[in-house]
C-alpha cells in the first residue's frame, strides 16, 4: 500500500509543480527586460542589469550595476507592458528595496482581475539611489498542459491501483470446479459431505454448521452481518432464535481450532468475520 501511494505521489509531483526550468528561464529574461527598460527611462544607457536571482519560490530579484532614479508610474507601466506577454505572470507583487537597509522604497500589486490592482503614489519620483526590485508571482498551480497530461495519466494510475489491490486483496475461497471442496488455510472444507479435513483427519459438521461455514468461506476476512446469517440459516424454518447463532458459532470455533490461522471473530455491533491469515 505504501509503495503504491509513493508511486502515485511521485507521478503527481511530476505534474503538480510551480515553476519548471523553462518557466524560470522565461521569467528571468522578462525581468531583465524590465530592468533594462527602467534604466533607459532614467537616462542610463550604459550600465548593466545584473543577473536576476530567484530568491524564493515564485519570487525573483532584479539588481543593478549603478544607482538610478525612477518615477513609480513609469515602473508600473514598464512592468505591466513586459509581463503582459506571458500568460503565467498575470498576478504579482513588486517591491523596490534600497540596497543598504532593504527598506521598501515603493511597492505595488497587479492582478489579472484589474479591480484588485493596488498601485499607490504614482506621482512621487524616487531619488537617485541603489535599488533592488523584488517581484513575487502568484503560484500558477497546474498549468493547462500539465493538467492535460495529469488527466491523461489518471487511467494508467487507476489501472495500476486496480492491479495492485487485486494482487494484495485476500483471496476469496472458491469451490473447486469439480467438487464442493473449499480450501480454508490448512483445512479442506467439503460442503457437500459436511466435513472438514485437517492433516488427514476428518471432522464432521452438522447441516447447520456446514451452511453457516459455507457463508463464511465464500467471504473470508469480510464482515458478515448477524441479521444476514440468521436470515439465511433459519428463515426457511420459520423461526429465528437469536442465541442459536451464537451457539453454532461457538461450535464452529471449536472445530476450526485445529488451524490457529483461522478464527471466527466478533465485529462488535455488526456481526462476525472468518479471519484467515495469508
Amino acid at each position: 500500500m505504501l509503495t503504491l501511494l509513493l508511486f502515485i505521489g511521485v507521478i503527481c509531483a511530476a505534474f503538480i509543480t510551480g515553476d519548471n526550468d523553462f518557466d524560470i528561464a522565461r521569467k528571468e529574461v522578462l525581468l531583465r527586460r524590465v530592468g533594462h527598460e527602467l534604466l533607459l527611462q532614467s537616462g542610463d544607457t550604459t550600465s548593466r542589469v545584473l543577473p536576476v536571482k530567484k530568491i524564493a519560490e515564485n519570487e525573483y530579484q532584479i539588481s543593478f550595476e549603478r544607482e538610478f532614479a525612477f518615477e513609480p508610474g513609469v515602473l508600473v507601466k514598464i512592468t505591466q507592458h513586459v509581463l503582459a506577454s506571458s500568460p503565467q505572470t498575470d498576478d504579482y507583487v513588486v517591491n523596490v528595496l534600497t540596497c543598504g537597509n532593504a527598506n521598501v522604497a515603493y511597492g505595488f500589486a497587479i492582478s489579472g482581475n484589474k479591480r484588485n490592482d493596488i498601485v499607490p503614489c504614482l506621482g512621487r519620483e524616487q531619488p537617485r539611489s541603489c535599488y533592488k526590485i523584488n517581484i513575487k508571482f502568484k503560484p500558477a498551480g497546474i498549468h493547462w498542459v500539465k493538467n492535460r497530461m495529469l488527466l491523461g495519466s489518471l487511467p494508467l494510475m487507476a489501472l495500476i491501483g486496480f492491479i495492485y489491490f487485486r494482487s494484495v486483496r485476500p483471496r476469496r475461497a472458491v469451490p473447486d470446479a469439480d467438487s464442493n471442496l473449499i480450501t480454508l488455510g490448512a483445512l479442506l472444507f467439503d460442503a457437500g459431505n459436511r466435513r472438514l479435513t485437517a492433516e488427514g483427519a476428518d471432522i464432521d459438521l452438522t447441516a447447520t454448521e456446514s451452511r453457516l461455514l459455507l457463508i463464511f468461506a465464500l467471504s473470508p476476512n469480510e464482515t458478515i452481518e448477524r441479521s444476514r446469517l440468521q436470515k439465511e440459516i433459519w428463515e426457511d424454518e420459520g423461526v429465528i432464535v437469536g442465541r442459536s447463532l451464537d451457539m453454532f458459532i461457538s461450535k464452529l470455533r471449536r472445530k476450526l481450532a485445529c488451524d490457529p490461522g483461522i478464527r471466527i471473530t466478533v465485529v462488535r455491533g455488526k456481526g462476525y468475520k472468518l479471519e484467515i491469515k495469508l
